[in-house]
C-alpha cells in the first residue's frame, strides 16, 4: 500500500519499478515523494518514466487504473494532470540516439513527452498498451460474462456453488 509504506519501502518499490524499466529516477524524486497522495486506494503504480513536457520535467506515472502526469516545480507547487486508462486512444512513441519521445492521446488531446531516456521508451509504450487492453477487458459486458458462465454450468465445467459465487461477483458490478 503506497499511502502506509514507509519512506524505504516506497524507495525500495520505486527502485524495483525503475529497475525493471532501465529507468533511473533521474530529476523526479521530488515528484515521486507526492505520487503516494495522489494514489487511490488499491491503485498500483506498474510503471513510471520522466521527460520534458511544456517545458518542465514531469514524471509520467502508470497505474492499474491511470497515466498520472506530476511536476513538481521549484516555486509554484505541484501540477497533476491524470488520464484514465479507458480515456486513452493511443500510446506512440520515437527514439533517437540518446532521447525519444512518447506521445499519450486521449481524444482531446495530445500529450507529448520529449527528452524521455530512450531506453525508456519501449518498455513504458508496451506497458501503457497491455494495461490499457488489460483495463478494456475488464470491462466486458456483464451481461455476456452471464452468458458464458451459464455456459460452462451447462457442461458441468463449474457446479452450482461455484455458478452462483461468480453470479454474485459480476452481478454486483452492474447494480
Amino acid at each position: 500500500n503506497y499511502k502506509t509504506a514507509s519512506k524505504k519501502e516506497l524507495e525500495n518499490e520505486y527502485n524495483r519499478i525503475a529497475d525493471k524499466q532501465n529507468n533511473g529516477q533521474f530529476l523526479t524524486k521530488k515528484e515521486l515523494k507526492y505520487l503516494p497522495e495522489i494514489l487511490q486506494d488499491g491503485e498500483q503504480v506498474l510503471g513510471f518514466t520522466s521527460g520534458l513536457m511544456g517545458g518542465n520535467t514531469w514524471l509520467i506515472t502508470l497505474t492499474n487504473r491511470k497515466v498520472i502526469f506530476l511536476d513538481k516545480g521549484m516555486f509554484f507547487g505541484l501540477k497533476q494532470e491524470t488520464i484514465p486508462l479507458n480515456r486513452i486512444n493511443a500510446v506512440s512513441g520515437s527514439t533517437g540516439i540518446f532521447f525519444g519521445k512518447i506521445v499519450i492521446t486521449d481524444g482531446a488531446k495530445d500529450r507529448e513527452i520529449t527528452n524521455v531516456w530512450k531506453k525508456t521508451v519501449t518498455v513504458f509504450i508496451n506497458k501503457c498498451q497491455k494495461a490499457i487492453f488489460e483495463n478494456s477487458q475488464a470491462k466486458e459486458n456483464p451481461y455476456k460474462k452471464l452468458e458464458n458462465l451459464a455456459s460452462l454450468k451447462e457442461k458441468g465445467t463449474i457446479n452450482e456453488d461455484e455458478f452462483e459465487s461468480e453470479k454474485k461477483k459480476i452481478l454486483a458490478t452492474i447494480l
